[in-house]
């Protein structure tokens, strides 16, 4: 009963979030902070699913703009916990069918966010061009998950170098953001759904264009992100440990 009633009340959230979110976007169209602002109010619905999400981010990184995020993509509560982590004048790049959900589809569009065509590998490619493009005109930070796809519990997955070429083709630094484990430790039956923890990590700068020094910056980074996650995740199972039994 209890995850019906979360499902419906965070459904309505949803729509009015994105309405008052596109409504907002109607006096300033694709400003630099409405990513930012919208994502304010999705991380409100973390606490409807009772998740504690804790966000570790220092002083100078903070201050750091712009730059290139990566993230890990679990599943679709990334949503609700990575969106306490979306800093000011910043945007993701996404699929291009997200603008056709219906409320929050709009409002992903009007926020500014990069919309790509994944199906096709050219329009993908002048993307990275385009984006790199936003980030210097703009001085805008692009937040993008490189795996491509949701893990689902299978770890953190390859890297695609998307990322990485754009963050060398705009000269800005790569900063990693690992979130800990929370595939199948969200159950909407249950009142508390213990914490997640998210560690933004030191930039990283890559100058090497060539295939070879793409591919081994996109390595380096996924090894470093491997770690720190399974650090995060046993740290967050260790304090979930007394309210998950």
């Amino acid at each position: 009963m209890l995850a019906v009633v979360r499902l419906l009340l965070m459904a309505i959230a949803m729509i009015l979030i994105s309405i008052i979110s596109c409504c907002y976007c109607l006096f300033k169209p694709f400003h630099r902070d409405n990513v930012y602002h919208a994502a304010r109010g999705v991380s409100l619905l973390s606490k409807l699913v009772g998740i504690e999400v804790e966000v570790r981010i220092s002083k100078e990184i903070a201050q750091l703009s712009p730059v290139v995020y990566v993230a890990n993509h679990q599943n679709n509560y990334d949503l609700l916990t990575m969106s306490h982590a979306v800093r000011p004048s910043t945007v993701s790049v996404g699929k291009k069918s997200l603008k056709w959900i219906p409320f929050f589809g709009q409002m992903y569009w009007l926020t500014g966010n990069i919309l790509i065509d994944r199906v096709n590998t050219s329009k993908a490619i002048n993307t990275i061009s385009m984006t790199a493009e936003k980030i210097r005109e703009k001085r805008l930070s692009v937040w993008l998950f490189p795996e491509g796809t949701r893990s689902n519990g299978r770890g953190l997955l390859p890297f695609k170098t998307g990322a990485f070429r754009t963050a060398i083709q705009a000269n800005v630094p790569i900063v990693p953001i690992c979130a800990s484990n929370q595939q199948g430790n969200i159950k909407l039956n249950r009142w508390h759904n213990g914490k997640v923890i998210i560690e933004f990590l030191a930039p990283i700068y890559a100058d090497d264009g060539s295939r070879e020094g793409i591919r081994n910056t996109a390595d380096i980074v996924h090894a470093l992100m491997k770690e720190k996650i399974a650090q995060l995740s046993a740290e967050a199972a260790l304090e979930d440990k007394p309210s998950l039994t």
